[in-house]
């Protein structure tokens, strides 16, 4: 080419949940059986849609509309029954249907909030990170992503001190992300840390991101909060879908609630610009647009969402009954969402490891594929080549802690309780090896 179209942020795209997949087919291709434990997709691993909402999904393809375009922002309906249920939570901001737009899923939403902003406006996020915030924030600046620390001596709890430091020295950074529930760590965080961080944002005119696409999955004793109710003054936009609750990961369903709008006069434009952007795309999908309010006030839902967070609580249980007097590991029980994170001590892992692999062709493929590697994905590959499950290096989340995280959400009993048991017995082994 005789100019260089490639985007400055490109060597910054890396999505590992996803990217670890092209290995794992090779791995497959050569006999192994695959147990995919790194993609967040409930319906894929098993869960069946609750019947009455499949019922509400057939009687929306028999309403014409439901196959039409919808407004910019999304269908006026359910916007405004979105508004409605924000401004009911007790203490919290008050908002209208036109704080509220709609993208294809959550990921179509982050893109175009990183990059909406100016280049030179940073986004702080949490390391580690959830690889499409963090690869979408890097990529929009041309630099890596700039983060702060989540503590897992305080159960992967944000480090505030670690917060306000960065912010304090470093004043490119307009904004905060959080994830609460976390992902990969299904840390939920209290309120008054929640709180701390607005007072950090409001002391440097800052917003912040609140990823809340786990709220409806939080488990009994953690604190159910929407960012309405502890952002006070602080203008913030906060993300929610329906492809984990529902779920309904295939619908790409997601939107922002934004808080504060007025507050600040250049967040008000930068927010009109995300509409704007938009609009030359039309709209997001009409029909799971639709289904939100139908779904959302049937009083079965609540029900619902009570069950499946009662069900990854006991998975996250029994996972941490299954890493219990591992000193080669901290294990973190999460409080939401439905990963788990597990962490090597310092020290524990190195670069002469292995695990044992029978077939001769893809314990040749996997000594191939360590070769340079950081020590976590050195496990993972081996794992993967020994055993067939996959799961992901928590290196890969923008961190240098080494570990790795899989999910919750094997409906199988017999299978779920054997990958829990398998890899404690591949970290005793790959260990002692």
């Amino acid at each position: 080419m005789r100019r260089d179209i490639v985007h400055e942020g490109a060597k910054n795209l890396r999505y590992e949940i996803r990217e670890i997949v092209t290995v794992a087919h090779q791995v497959r291709d050569l006999g192994q059986e695959i147990t995919w434990e790194n993609i967040g997709d409930p319906v894929q691993k098993g869960e069946a849609i609750t019947p009455w909402i499949r019922d509400i999904l057939h009687g929306l393809i028999d309403t014409p509309i439901s196959f039409a375009y919808c407004d910019t922002a999304g269908v006026r309906e359910t916007r405004e029954f979105l508004a409605q249920h924000v401004n009911e939570r007790p203490s919290g901001v008050q908002i209208t249907a036109d704080d509220i737009i709609f993208f294809n899923g959550i990921g179509d939403a982050v893109a175009r909030v990183y990059g909406g902003l100016k280049r030179e406006a940073r986004v702080l996020g949490p390391s580690p990170a959830y690889s499409t915030h963090s690869s979408a924030e890097a990529a929009h600046s041309g630099y890596n992503h700039v983060t702060y620390q989540l503590d897992p001596g305080n159960g992967w709890l944000p480090d505030v001190d670690d917060i306000r430091k960065r912010v304090r020295y470093n004043d490119s950074i307009a904004g905060i992300l959080l994830l609460s529930p976390d992902n990969p760590t299904g840390a939920v965080y209290p309120r008054e840390l929640l709180e701390e961080i607005a007072q950090i944002a409001r002391e440097f005119g800052l917003f912040i991101i609140a990823d809340e696409i786990y709220a409806h999955i939080v488990y009994e004793g953690y604190p159910k909060l929407h960012m309405s109710q502890w952002i006070g003054d602080v203008p913030a936009l906060t993300m929610r879908g329906i492809s984990k609750e529902v779920p309904w990961p295939g619908a790409r369903c997601g939107w922002l609630e934004v808080l504060n709008r007025n507050v600040d006069e250049n967040f008000a434009t930068y927010v009109n610009s995300l509409v704007a952007a938009k609009r030359l795309e039309v709209c997001s999908t009409t029909l799971p647009q639709m289904a939100i309010p139908r779904i959302y006030s049937d009083p079965r839902y609540a029900g619902h969402l009570e069950r499946r967070a009662s069900m990854f609580a006991r998975r996250a249980q029994e996972a941490y009954e299954a890493f219990e007097g591992c000193d080669a590991v901290i294990s973190n029980k999460p409080g939401g969402a439905f990963y788990y994170t597990i962490m090597f001590q310092d020290g524990v892992l190195n670069s002469h490891q292995s695990l044992p692999i029978d077939d001769p062709r893809i314990r040749a493929r996997i000594e191939q594929l360590v070769e340079g590697v950081t020590p976590d994905k050195r496990f993972v590959y081996y794992l993967m080549g020994a055993t067939g499950i996959v799961i992901v290096p928590l290196t890969g989340f923008q961190c240098d802690h080494e570990g790795f995280r899989f999910t919750l959400l094997e409906t199988d009993d017999a299978k779920r309780a054997w990958v829990f048991r398998t890899l404690r017995e591949a970290i005793d082994q790959y260990v002692g090896s």
